[in-house]
């Protein structure tokens, strides 16, 4: 797993497409931190990541896109496919170096805050929790972004696959209110997202949506093992 990491984690820097995701959402956060600092409030600095949260969203596709479609289009599946190394293995390392990159965007975004805590005080809990549930919201994105990839040899179909699945995650509420029936409602807020992401925007780190979080990586993590374990056998 150690070897499928670094070899993923390296070809997101040998081409542009890391570089470039890391600096348009650090861009965008430095954007809106600037208009934290016209407000002259920090208050503002929630609205900053319950902003950039829909762009985080809009990057977690062009960074899963490639994972396992690539490999079939160019043919380089066989090799990890029959190379001593369990398919869970390379699943997890392709799983991991996509989280890393969106990670290090994520964690970047807290240098400004940093920055101005030393001229004013911050709700170190808020900001703190709201950086670890998009964290958390990342991680589920791109577990589903990866299960995705390897049904299709284009990244195109990828992108556009975890891109409609993001943006159904993001209305799913909105769904809620429209059903009648109130144990279908209850089903749906239980497995919305956002009901799930919004305790760390207050501060409160549910252990609940960090088990559901961890529970939705780990199942698409098996489904992508299980289609790559299916391809093995073909």
């Amino acid at each position: 797993m150690k070897a499928i990491y670094k070899r993923e984690l390296r070809s997101y820097f040998a081409s542009p497409i890391g570089y470039v995701c890391i600096a348009i959402l650090l861009a965008l956060f430095g954007f809106y931190y600037y208009l934290v600092m016209q407000y002259r409030s920090t208050s503002y600095i929630s609205s900053v990541y319950s902003t950039m949260f829909i762009w985080c969203m809009m990057v977690v596709p062009i960074l899963t896109m490639r994972s396992m479609s690539d490999d079939q289009r160019n043919k380089t599946d066989q090799a990890l496919l029959t190379a001593p190394v369990g398919v869970t293995g390379i699943v997890l390392g392709k799983f991991l170096a996509c989280f890393t990159v969106f990670a290090v965007a994520i964690l970047g975004s807290l240098l400004p805050a940093v920055v101005l805590s030393f001229v004013s005080s911050l709700k170190w809990v808020t900001v703190l929790g709201t950086v670890l549930g998009a964290l958390f919201y990342g991680g589920a994105m791109i577990a589903i972004g990866v299960f995705i990839s390897s049904l299709t040899q284009s990244q195109i179909i990828a992108a556009i696959g975890t891109f409609g699945a993001s943006m159904f995650l993001l209305i799913i509420d909105q769904l809620s209110g429209t059903v009648t029936d109130p144990v279908i409602s209850k089903v749906i807020t239980w497995i919305s997202f956002n009901s799930r992401y919004r305790p760390f925007t207050n501060g409160v780190f549910n252990i609940s949506s960090i088990v559901f979080f961890l529970s939705v990586m780990a199942v698409f993590v098996f489904l992508t093992a299980r289609r790559l374990e299916s391809k093995r056998w073909s």
